[in-house]
């Protein structure tokens, strides 16, 4: 057992207990656990640390090498070790500020701006003070940890206070107790939600290879037989319709924005696959694929060949290279106008090629939508098991043959 104090400073734990959802609380619950389960103070198992943002009027005390974790990191890579980070500071910026190197295994958990979004460091890194930080002492798991945090997101924003930017404070955090199981049982737990991850990520790689294969042979094609050309002269631009995630149904038809695939609904806009371009918002100029009927919301297009021969695929692939993303308005909200994307000029494989390319194209979308397809079922399965496995009502034994099955 590690030391039961913190490195945090400030008030002392929170009195009182606030329920989750069998996991994880603030304070003791009491409430009855599964055998082999128990309540324990989390800040008795691992040290609570946090963070903290190095002075940004000094250009020195920033891009040094020195991982650093901000909420983009976590909302990004929610659940998953990290190896990267979007920013870096540097060795003078840790001395001069209250930003501490944590150990490789810390489980970073957010507790401002975006709540609840968990990651675990894969190197010595440092964080935001937007974060609450465990460093796991030998009798928890960092991976145990991880997947509890998980499970118990809308408990953990249920624990934020704030009317207008809800915050997990520390006396809270120092409040913490998990229903832990033994060690052996905390692996083993981790091993068979972390065997559907690892499926996911080989998947993604999948992905990302097939993407990266056809952005090659479009690149190669563009290079030997390239023509210059607009947007315009290719495609057209389709304004989305706006679809409030409150008005959506229940059902299977994809629904698209800037960010792509963003939920689902029961009722189709587009009767075809498509190229969809972010509009406004952080991802403006973003290029996703459609490939099936679907939504598209007000915050992007949906793009359509203006030239006999070009399949949708095919236009993904022109569109992914044109840089739309460059043509974004400086303003509050990011945003692609829809004249300016379609004057914009660009070079591209000449007109028979890109007709040559059609199957190709396909080929390496229909790849990525096979893997996508079974992400999601390997993530429904996951988060149909994982409250069951850390509040013990499914034994690992049992769990164990279903995943075996799915991966």
């Amino acid at each position: 057992m590690t030391r039961a104090d913190t490195r945090t400073g400030g008030r002392e734990a929170a009195g009182g207990v606030i329920d989750g959802g069998g996991a994880l609380a603030v304070g003791n619950p009491a409430t009855p656990t599964a055998e082999g389960f128990r309540w324990v103070k989390l800040s008795d198992f691992a040290r609570l640390e946090s963070g903290h943002t190095p002075s940004r009027r000094q250009d020195s005390y920033w891009n040094g090498g020195i991982p650093w974790v901000g909420i983009r990191d976590a909302t990004g890579n929610h659940g998953r070790v990290i190896s990267e980070t979007v920013q870096n500071i540097s060795q003078e910026g840790l001395d001069n500020s209250s930003a501490r190197l944590l150990p490789e295994g810390t489980v970073c958990l957010s507790r401002t701006a975006s709540v609840g979004y968990v990651v675990i460091m894969g190197a010595p890194m440092a964080t935001s003070q937007d974060f609450v930080n465990w460093v796991c002492g030998p009798n928890i798991s960092a991976s145990y940890l991880r997947y509890v945090l998980v499970a118990e997101q809308q408990t953990v924003r249920r624990f934020a206070h704030g009317s207008t930017h809800q915050t997990v404070y520390y006396p809270e955090a120092k409040a913490f107790h998990v229903c832990l199981p033994d060690r052996k049982e905390q692996r083993a737990i981790a091993e068979v939600l972390g065997a559907l991850d690892d499926k996911i990520a080989l998947n993604e790689r999948i992905t990302d290879m097939s993407l990266g294969l056809g952005r090659s042979v479009f690149r190669q094609a563009t290079q030997v037989s390239g023509i210059e050309t607009t947007v315009g002269d290719l495609a057209t631009l389709q304004y989305g319709k706006a679809l409030p995630a409150p008005l959506r149904r229940p059902g299977s038809v994809p629904v698209f924005g800037c960010t792509g695939q963003v939920g689902f609904h029961d009722t189709t806009l587009t009767q075809s696959a498509h190229p969809v371009v972010g509009r406004k918002g952080a991802n403006a100029g973003h290029v996703s694929w459609l490939s099936e009927p679907g939504w598209i919301i007000d915050t992007a297009f949906y793009a359509m060949p203006k030239q006999q021969g070009i399949s949708n695929e095919v236009l993904y692939f022109v569109l992914d290279a044109a840089g739309i993303s460059t043509l974004t308005a400086d303003s509050a909200v990011p945003g692609v106008n829809r004249d300016v994307a379609l004057r914009h000029r660009i070079r591209t494989p000449a007109l028979g090629r890109l007709e040559e390319l059609a199957s190709r194209a396909e080929t390496f979308l229909a790849t990525c939508q096979q893997k996508a397809r079974e992400n999601r079922t390997l993530a429904d399965l996951r988060d149909t098991l994982l409250p069951q496995l850390v509040t013990g009502k499914l034994r690992v034994k049992d769990a164990t043959r279903v995943v075996e099955e799915a991966v």
